[in-house]
């Protein structure tokens, strides 16, 4: 079945629905589905925005990154199994995003979706309190990989200083120069972007198979098969039952995997928006669930000791399980190196994801002094102010480990939960609407529709409510598990911008909603 572009259908501001029409536009410059004029290169063909899409997310990389957390919960069978139940229902939310991508590709992603799906009457406030939640979810995840990638540059230096001992501080000062070089290259060389997104696609796939290949054959001795597929039980540290602890470290199978909305957000930069979109974003769950599963297994073979992996959110242990390996410091700083690469790729497209979140939001002027923020600059290619803003933003996140690691890996959870609401409230709104208020574009779910949107949002709720749990009992103020309070936090600070800014100067986007028919 082909589908071809036959009309447009502009949606009026949902506070004032008697003007909404229907037309072709006619119009000397392009609008494209945000309803805004082409102001970026269109410079992504598939190859290079599925590139994006697998080197954001990172999978292997951000698993083994992140496992100091999730061995708490059920050991190596835990990660292993909480990841494929992860890749499950994020295939869901995957087909539920590159649906609604497929009819209106907008760099504001779900804060646009949102405004289409939930009608003329509810669009304009869903949308706005969308697009914030979005918003907030990517600059806690953008903080979250520059943290990440600044323990690898630590850790890269102690490989070859046995001496040396990490604080916050110096991880604060990587974390300073990874970001800002990150944010200068997004700024000055947009041109040279989809390019690091490439580079960051060749060192997910073949910087991983020479890492899986390196931890497969050089151990001396490797674990048994019961540590690697089943012992959960007795490397259970969480003082919760089986399940629980289970359902709770899922979590680090959805920070492998969770971010598919990424590539939504450079819609405006992607030729072809509507059919490479889905088709990145299917790329990215399946294939980053694959390579993280991969990994999990030789990375849970090489383990010989595991109380080595009792880091925190200022250690990269990952580097010990490397060491035992490897038993080499060359060996070690080699496949350091290698995540090191891969994660500057990273982190430079979440700037991009971020800053074009936040530039989408000023636009239609859902932020204050949005006539700053909107700005794009033609030669440059970038919106400048927004990205240099979401750089401050971020650097204020990163330094909360100096005070409190605990409430910086409340930041990390809370990106996971925070985005998936994100998700959530399209879907829903476009059950409850009976899923009347969007064009189909050439990806389309048809009749499975209503059963995937209903599964997704059915999922998205039963494990953020365990993802805030308290990590381990006994717990006290300084283990507690703030997530819950992050969320409502998040809810209030945008409530307040909805009465004091947006309920006088905010009007919901112009979409343009292509019409398609079969042919």
């Amino acid at each position: 079945m082909s589908f071809t572009e036959q009309s447009e259908k502009k949606l009026g501001s949902p506070a004032e629905p008697d003007e909404a029409a229907i037309g072709v536009t006619s119009t000397s410059v392009e609008i494209n589905a945000s309803g805004h004029p082409d102001q970026l290169v269109r410079q992504y063909g598939l190859l290079r925005v599925a590139g994006a899409a697998i080197t954001i997310d990172n999978a292997w990389v951000v698993l083994g990154s992140s496992i100091s957390v999730s061995i708490l919960n059920g050991g190596i069978p835990g990660i292993i199994y909480g990841l494929l139940v992860a890749g499950f229902y994020y295939t869901f939310i995957g087909l539920s995003l590159s649906e609604l991508a497929s009819s209106l590709p907008s760099s504001g992603g779900v804060y646009h979706w949102a405004t289409m799906v939930a009608g003329p009457r509810n669009g304009r406030i869903v949308g706005f309190f969308t697009g914030w939640i979005n918003f907030f979810a990517w600059m806690f995840g953008l903080a979250s990989l520059v943290q990440v990638t600044a323990n690898t540059v630590v850790q890269m230096y102690a490989t070859y200083h046995s001496e040396f001992v990490s604080e916050a501080w110096s991880v604060y000062i990587a974390y300073l120069g990874v970001l800002w070089v990150s944010v200068a290259c997004v700024v000055f060389a947009n041109w040279l972007v989809p390019h690091t997104q490439n580079l960051g696609m060749f060192l997910v796939f073949a910087g991983g198979l020479a890492t899986i290949i390196t931890l497969a054959v050089m151990p001396k001795k490797h674990a048994s098969n019961h540590f690697v597929w089943g012992s959960f039980d007795e490397n259970n540290e969480t003082g919760w039952g089986g399940g629980v602890a289970f359902m709770s470290g899922v979590l680090s199978g959805t920070f492998t995997i969770g971010t598919p909305d990424s590539i939504t957000h450079m819609a405006e930069e992607v030729k072809e928006p509507r059919r490479n979109l889905p088709k990145g974003i299917m790329l990215q769950i399946i294939l980053g669930t694959l390579s993280a599963f991969l990994f999990a297994i030789v990375l849970g073979y090489s383990i010989n000791d595991i109380s080595v992996l009792q880091g925190g959110v200022n250690t990269f242990p990952l580097a010990a399980i490397y060491h035992q390996a490897t038993d080499s410091a060359g060996a070690t700083f080699g496949l350091l190196f290698i995540i090191f690469l891969s994660l500057m790729c990273g982190v430079i497209g979440t700037v991009l994801t971020a800053t074009r979140t936040y530039w989408a939001l000023a636009r239609d002027n859902a932020v204050p002094v949005a006539h700053i923020f909107s700005r794009v600059n033609e030669t440059l290619s970038c919106p400048v102010e927004a990205t240099v803003f979401v750089g401050l933003i971020v650097t204020a996140l990163g330094a909360i480990p100096i005070g409190s690691s605990v409430g910086f890996t409340n930041l990390t959870g809370s990106f996971i939960i925070l985005n998936s609401i994100s998700y959530a409230i399209p879907f829903t709104a476009n059950v409850m609407t009976g899923r009347k208020n969007f064009q189909p574009g050439p990806f389309y779910l048809g009749k499975y529709g209503y059963a995937v949107n209903i599964i997704a949002v059915l999922c998205i709720a039963l494990f953020d409510i365990f993802f805030c749990f308290p990590a381990a009992r006994p717990f006290d103020g300084t283990t507690m598990n703030y997530n819950s309070v992050i969320i409502v936090g998040i809810v209030i600070i945008t409530a307040v911008l909805w009465f004091t800014h947006a309920v006088r100067y905010y009007k919901a986007p112009q979409l343009q909603v292509v019409f398609v028919h079969d042919t």
